[in-house]
């Protein structure tokens, strides 16, 4: 079976051939090739040790020189060549205490997680394939290289990529490692929030987003974070009382976008605002994702009357993104929608206000109306807003000074 390879992985593994050293395309390329799926990266393994790879190229990035690892830059892409080596003992449950190089490609693919990630290939040998990898692609399984409960004491982030790898592909787990996940879950809690983040994002990214049931059905989810497994009864309770069919509702993730606030805010659409605010925030999600799930989750908990006045005070609420990832919760937990996406398309083109910004008075027009700057500029702003929110007609400089004044002689 030949493999086609971009052109630069190709002219590199040549060029360490060329020097009389052993040089393969190595794991999830390989794999996603055989999947007929495009690879995010090229890498390389090699016999040659990492000065020789510097020799021999010249120009490199020290990228990994620990772990035997430069980078070379070809037409402005980069790609990791790392040699041939023996991991030593994993004492922290993440990283090697220590590196052993060698020569012996099976010993550096025995190292490595899955079964199909230990797969190498070159136009000269082929696919070289020592643990099953190609029988477990043909199967769709995750199976661990070797023991699985090995494979999960030495690197824990192991165990979150099993299940995310079975999300992205449609894999099953096999027997053995899925028994080693549970058995080694607690040590999750040696792995950095942010690496489980990584992990369970790319998980609801997928294709197959109900996997993250696995999380609950193995034990891990204590691990992931602080009352991570509130979401699972969360969903249950809500199947329950709904009367809707299956043991979890998640597989009907697959119907939002592959955005990560829109998934994320479905995964977590049972719970309470609060608790999704704190669950997000202690898996070190970003500001932007943390602000737009939890404010579509709790509009997606409001019922909207399909009016415009309602729907224009929604607008003003959120961002036009909110907005529409609410109305895809509401769906989501069966709610209609039409009216509403309707009265919305029209608030649109008539280019209604829904904000401080599209007001027709600013904060000069107040100055210059004898208004001093200070709280009530605030408040009077507001309150216009509200005031065109209601009826869009008012919003015009004219009509809405001489609301002002009228306020004002009331209030005197």
């Amino acid at each position: 079976m030949r493999i086609e390879m971009p052109y630069e992985a190709e002219w590199i593994i040549e060029k360490i051939r060329s020097h009389g050293f052993e040089a393969f395309a190595v794991g999830g390329c390989v794999r996603d090739t055989l999947l007929g799926r495009k690879p995010g990266d090229w890498d390389i393994t090699t016999s040659a040790k990492p000065e020789e790879v510097k020799q021999i190229f010249g120009k490199t990035v020290d990228t990994g020189l620990q772990h035997g690892t430069v980078t070379i830059i070809k037409n402005r892409k980069g790609y990791e060549v790392t040699t041939y080596r023996i991991d030593g003992e994993y004492h922290d449950g993440r990283h090697p205490d220590s590196v052993e190089f060698t020569s012996n490609l099976k010993e550096d693919l025995k190292r490595r997680d899955f079964t199909i990630n230990a797969m190498a290939y070159s136009h000269e040998t082929g696919i070289v394939d020592e643990f099953g990898g190609m029988e477990d692609l043909k199967n769709g399984v995750i199976r661990c290289v070797g023991l699985a409960h090995d494979r999960f004491t030495e690197d824990a982030l192991r165990i979150l990529r099993a299940i995310r790898f079975a999300a992205q592909l449609g894999f099953s787990i096999e027997k053995e490692t899925y028994r080693a996940i549970g058995e080694i879950a607690p040590n999750l809690k040696k792995v950095s929030k942010e690496r489980i983040q990584t992990e369970f994002t790319k998980l609801l990214l997928s294709d197959y987003p109900e996997k993250a049931v696995m999380a609950d059905e193995t034990g891990i989810s204590p691990y992931v974070a602080d009352g991570f497994g509130e979401v699972f009864d969360a969903e249950r309770e809500w199947l329950t009382r709904t009367g809707a069919c299956g043991a979890y509702g998640f597989e009907e993730l697959k119907s939002l976008p592959a955005e990560k606030s829109v998934r994320w805010a479905g995964f977590l659409r049972h719970l309470p605002s609060g608790r999704i605010k704190q669950i997000l925030k202690a898996l070190k999600l970003d500001n932007e994702t943390i602000d737009n799930a939890t404010v579509m989750t709790a509009a997606a908990a409001v019922p909207f009357a399909p009016e415009k006045a309602e729907i224009r005070k929604q607008l003003s609420r959120m961002t036009d993104y909110q907005f529409d990832g609410c109305l895809l919760l509401k769906e989501l937990n069966g709610e209609k929608t039409e009216e509403i996406r309707r009265l919305k398309k029209e608030i649109t083109d008539d280019g209604d206000c829904v904000s401080l910004k599209g007001l027709a008075v600013g904060g000069a027009d107040l100055l210059a109306a004898g208004i001093p700057q200070g709280k009530e500029f605030g408040e009077i702003l507001s309150w216009m807003l509200s005031l065109v929110l209601e009826d869009p007609a008012l919003n015009r400089k004219e009509i809405l000074l001489e609301k002002l004044r009228e306020r004002r002689d009331r209030q005197n």
